[in-house]
């Protein structure tokens, strides 16, 4: 029997998976049975990607200058690591082309399908997703901009993802205009009072910062993205009572996002740590692991841990 983690004993609308995501949707998930789509893949950097946890407080002779000037002492954690690095870009769209055929195949006739990357291999993913969905369903390519990290002097520094939007029928799919976020103007003096205290309609570059590194919503995860984003998507592109299904599943974040606006999800993960956080983050509003002992995954942990 699967392992439910509700602290108010409900039942459950959320449902996670351990191991390959590609055999998982092959022998789990029934054809156009899901109302929305989003998975953040590795992007292929060719890197060793690390997260180290850091604690941070108030402190006057702190290592950190944060907000309004304030200083802060560091504290730093563990840290996280998995290689994002693949023998070559053909090697890793060979590895995402049946992942996105499955991903057509369980969406529903009405669904939408959005895959977060970045300018690496952006491209050459828009090519396949084209033959797979279809020209027509292509919708946007949203830029989600931030100001963060280095910049190297040798070229324009990257500051922004990319997420391309592809609906299974691009004359029918969800799209919940007044559930929009609206944003400031950024000259209010420029417009009327009303307009200017409505805000103005989102475009297709979505200012937002990371997550924070002393946030509440940081977990831990090396590539996390912020809730914000997400929220977005699932209020604009799905209604209560959807299934939702993030099937490189990371830090949980889609669940979350689903589970606060009254969706259900499918998470799907191979990475034991993974499995812990996405737990850890949505056992309040009950989780399911399906296909695997938890227990037996935490003693691998443990075992690991202490080789």
């Amino acid at each position: 029997m699967p392992l439910e983690f509700n602290e108010d004993n409900q039942t459950t609308n959320h449902y996670l998976y351990y191991g390959d995501n590609l055999s998982i949707l092959q022998q789990y998930i029934e054809d156009e049975h899901v109302g929305l789509i989003y998975i953040d893949p590795p992007f292929n950097t060719g890197k060793l990607q690390k997260r180290t946890e850091i604690e941070v407080e108030l402190d006057a002779k702190g290592d950190r200058v944060g907000f309004q000037g304030k200083t802060y002492r560091t504290y730093k954690g563990k840290t996280t690591h998995y290689t994002d690095k693949f023998e070559s870009s053909d090697a890793y769209l060979k590895f995402l082309r049946p992942r996105f055929e499955e991903a057509y195949r369980v969406l529903h006739p009405h669904g939408s399908f959005f895959l977060h990357i970045d300018y690496r291999e952006v491209h050459y993913c828009k090519v396949m997703l084209d033959e797979i969905f279809g020209r027509e369903s292509f919708m946007n390519e949203i830029i989600w901009a931030y100001d963060y990290g280095g910049r190297p002097k040798s070229r324009w520094p990257a500051k922004h993802d990319n997420i391309l939007w592809y609906a299974k029928n691009p004359k029918h799919y969800t799209f919940n205009f007044d559930e929009m976020d609206r944003i400031p103007y950024m000259a209010p003096g420029l417009v009327g009072k009303e307009k200017a205290a409505r805000g103005k309609t989102p475009t297709d570059v979505w200012w937002h910062t990371i997550v924070s590194t002393n946030g509440s919503e940081k977990t831990g995860y090396p590539t996390q993205k912020p809730l914000g984003i997400l929220n977005r998507i699932v209020k604009v592109h799905s209604a209560p009572g959807d299934i939702l299904l993030d099937f490189f599943a990371g830090s949980g974040t889609f669940g979350e996002a689903a589970a606060r606006h009254n969706r259900s999800s499918i998470l799907i993960d191979n990475n034991i740590p993974a499995i812990k956080i996405i737990i850890d983050r949505l056992k309040f509003h009950g989780i399911k692991l399906v296909n695997a002992s938890y227990e037996t995954l935490m003693e691998e942990v443990d075992e690991k841990s202490s080789a």
